[in-house]
C-alpha cells in the first residue's frame, strides 16, 4: 500500500523573522512532507505569496474567501497532521488564545485536531509582557506546544529573548512531534517498530508542564591556560534527549559542556566548562525539576594544581608529573538531594564488563535509571548512533538496539514518564 505524505500546515505570522521560515519550509518539503503555507495578510508584506507557493508546491492564501467551494477554513485544519506557526507574533498568540477566527490561519487553528506548535518571535519586552505570558499559558493549557524563543540579536540593535529559533532546529521539533503522532496510511509509526505514541495509547506531549534538566558534552579540566584533561564526548546524545523532551512538551534546561552543536529549539542552554562548573549549574536548576538526566561525560579527575602560565618544555628534562584530584560526584549528589517524586537518570560509559560495571554504578549512585553503553574510539562518541541497556533501580532492564540517538532518547523519556509522580503538574 502506498503511504501518503504527512500533511503540515505552516502558519506564518507578520514578523521580520518570516524570511527564516523559508528555510523551515524547504526542509519540510524536501523531507517528504505535504506543506500548505497559510500566512496572515500582513505576513505577505515580509515574504510574498509567489515565494511560499514556489517552495511548497501548493497554492497559498491568507483569505477565507478564496477557493470557497473547498471550504479551506475548515478543511485545512481537519486534514492536517501538524500545524506549526512560525513566527508566532504577540498579536497572533493573542488572537489564538482568544479563539478568534478573523482570517484563514486562525480559522485553521480552531479546526485543527492534530498537534499545534507555536514558535514565537518578537521583541523581548513583548515576549515578557504579562499579557503575552498569559496567552502562552492559555495555549499550553489547551494542549498546544509553545516553543520558548531563543536569545540573541533582534531587529535593530536590540538583543535578548524573543529571537526565532534556528529553522533547522524548528524542523527537528516538527519531525519529532510528527514521529509520535502521524503515521501515513499504510506506513509504520515514524518513531520505530512499536508505532506512534497514539497507537500505543500514549500522549504525544506526555512531558507537558514538566521541567526537565539534561546535561550534555564533556567537561574539560584545565592544566594551564592552554591545556586541559578532557574526553571524547560530542554531546550528541544529550542534545537528542533535550530535543526529544521539547517535542514532548517539557520545559528543558540543558547544561552543556564544550559542545559544538546548535542550541535545540525551545531549550534554555547553560554553557559550562569544567566539572565544578557543571556541578554548580546542575544543582542550581535541579531542585525544582521533575527529572534530571545526566548524559554528560563528567571527568572523574582534575589536575590537583593549576599552572597560571603555560608549562614550558625544558630541554633535556622530563616533564613534572601531573597530580590528580577527584572531581565531585554530581550524579551521586543528585541522588542524595533529590526532591520527592523527582526522577534521576545517569549514564555509564564503559569499555569492559559493561553490564557488571553498570549494575555496580547503579547501586552506588542512588539514581532511578542508569543508561549503560559501551564506548571506544569508534563507538558511540561522536557518532549519530548508540546502543544501550537501561537499568532500573527496581530491577528492570531495557535493551535498546543500535540506532539513532534520538531513538534511545525516546526510550529514556518513556521510562522517565512511567516513573513520574502521576499528580497533575503545576
Amino acid at each position: 500500500m502506498t503511504s501518503r505524505k504527512p500533511r503540515v500546515v505552516l502558519g506564518v505570522g507578520a514578523g521580520i523573522a518570516a524570511y527564516k521560515v523559508c528555510e523551515l519550509l524547504r526542509r519540510l518539503t524536501e523531507s517528504g512532507h505535504d506543506v500548505r503555507v497559510v500566512p496572515t495578510a500582513d505576513a505577505l508584506r515580509f515574504v510574498g505569496e509567489p515565494t511560499w507557493a514556489a517552495l511548497s508546491g501548493n497554492p497559498v492564501s491568507a483569505e477565507v474567501w478564496e477557493g470557497v467551494a473547498e471550504v479551506p477554513h475548515v478543511r485545512l485544519g481537519q486534514g492536517a497532521d501538524l500545524v506549526m506557526v512560525a513566527p508566532a507574533t504577540a498579536d497572533l498568540l493573542a488572537r489564538a488564545a482568544q479563539g478568534l477566527a478573523d482570517d484563514l490561519l486562525t480559522n485553521t487553528l480552531l479546526t485543527a485536531r492534530c498537534p499545534v506548535v507555536f514558535a514565537p518571535a518578537m521583541h523581548t519586552e513583548m515576549w515578557e509582557h504579562a499579557a503575552t505570558r498569559a496567552n502562552v499559558a492559555t495555549l499550553r493549557s489547551r494542549g498546544a506546544l509553545v516553543v520558548e524563543p531563543a536569545s540573541g540579536r533582534l531587529t535593530g540593535k536590540d538583543t535578548g529573548p524573543g529571537r526565532l529559533p534556528d529553522p533547522a532546529e524548528l524542523f527537528e521539533v516538527a519531525r519529532r512531534v510528527l514521529a509520535r503522532t502521524a503515521a501515513p496510511d499504510g506506513a509504520d509509526g515514524a518513531d520505530g517498530a512499536e508505532g506512534t505514541a497514539a497507537e500505543r495509547g500514549l500522549r504525544w506531549d506526555d512531558l507537558a508542564g514538566r521541567h526537565v534538566v539534561v546535561s550534555a558534552g564533556g567537561t574539560r579540566e584545565p592544566i594551564d591556560p592552554v591545556r586541559f584533561i578532557g574526553n571524547r564526548s560530542s554531546g550528541m546524545q544529550g542534545y537528542a534527549l533535550a530535543r526529544t523532551a521539547v517535542a514532548r512538551g517539557a520545559r528543558v534546561t540543558l547544561v552543556s559542556a564544550n559542545v559544538a552543536l546548535p542550541d535545540p529549539a525551545g531549550a534554555e542552554v547553560v554553557a559550562v566548562g569544567s566539572a565544578e562548573e557543571m556541578r554548580k549549574a546542575v544543582l542550581e536548576v535541579a531542585g525544582a525539576a521533575d527529572a534530571v538526566v545526566m548524559a554528560a561525560a563528567v571527568a572523574d579527575f582534575r589536575p590537583a594544581g593549576y599552572q597560571g602560565s603555560k608549562i614550558k618544555k625544558t630541554p633535556g628534562a622530563e616533564p613534572e608529573p601531573i597530580r590528580l584530584a577527584k572531581n565531585p560526584d554530581i550524579l551521586a549528589e543528585l541522588g542524595e538531594r533529590r526532591q520527592a517524586g523527582q526522577v534521576v537518570v545517569g549514564f555509564a560509559a564503559e569499555t569492559d564488563d559493561v553490564l557488571e560495571n553498570g549494575r555496580a554504578k547503579l547501586a552506588r549512585k542512588g539514581c532511578d535509571l542508569l543508561v549503560v553503553n559501551q564506548v571506544g574510539e569508534d563507538l558511540t562518541f561522536g557518532r549519530p548512533d548508540n546502543a544501550a541497556v537501561v537499568l532500573g533501580a527496581d530491577g528492570s532492564s531495557t535493551d535498546v538496539p543500535r540506532g539513532a540517538k534520538e531513538a534511545l532518547a525516546e526510550v529514556v523519556w518513556d521510562l522517565v514518564v512511567a516513573r513520574l509522580d502521576p499528580r497533575p503538574p503545576d
